[in-house]
């Protein structure tokens, strides 16, 4: 029981935050309570701004305030190579280890009948309305190495192969069961170089 209902509510909306616990959201709100009060009102304009103004790109899927997003627009990626991955998070491990200067497509999600994620629920007809511009020649797949990530891939490259266009993916240097969002700089960037073939 809190002295304060507004700190109580506070509390319990930080504690539905991910790998955030009851202990973890109350050490927070009592660090937003001891923060000036512009501090703490900046973060809270910052919530409402990427609530408000951030949506995904129309090309890409990934989180932008601009669409086509910065990485869509940027004349110097190559277009010909798109990385597709599961979130917008996949996209901001790959950018981190700054070895990647192609494109993206983001899923939103990987195959997992069981949870109730069919080929229809991720963003793979987009997917292939880029492909038919015939720009495109390399597509790395770039999903999760566990259980839903290999089922993408493994279902993307059966449905890409007959296209005509390369499709790789990244080298097993990224750990089986883990998330590419937490994954270090150095394995990723290892991982990108080390793509192979898809058969």
């Amino acid at each position: 029981m809190y002295s304060s209902r507004y700190l109580e509510l506070l509390v319990e909306e930080l504690a539905k935050l991910p790998s955030i616990g009851q202990k973890s959201a109350q050490r927070l709100a009592l660090h937003i309570l001891r923060a000036s009060k512009e501090d703490s009102l900046r973060l809270a304009d910052a919530i409402r701004a990427v609530k408000e103004r951030v949506g995904l790109c129309a090309v890409c899927g990934n989180f932008s305030d601009e669409d086509p997003c910065r990485l869509c627009a940027d004349p110097q990626r190559d277009p010909a190579v798109v990385c597709v991955v599961e979130q917008p998070g996949d996209v901001m491990a790959f950018e981190r280890t700054g070895q990647f200067r192609g494109r993206y497509h983001v899923l939103g999600g990987a195959l997992s009948p069981l949870d109730g994620r069919n080929p229809e629920d991720l963003r793979i007809a987009p997917l292939l309305e880029r492909l038919r511009g015939g720009a495109i020649t390399e597509i790395i797949l770039g999903t999760n190495p566990n259980v839903a990530g290999e089922a993408t891939a493994l279902y993307l490259s059966r449905l890409l192969a007959p296209l005509g266009v390369r499709v790789t993916r990244i080298a097993r240097g990224v750990p089986m069961g883990s998330d590419l969002e937490y994954s270090d700089q150095v394995t990723l960037a290892r991982a990108l170089e080390g793509r192979r073939e898809v058969e």
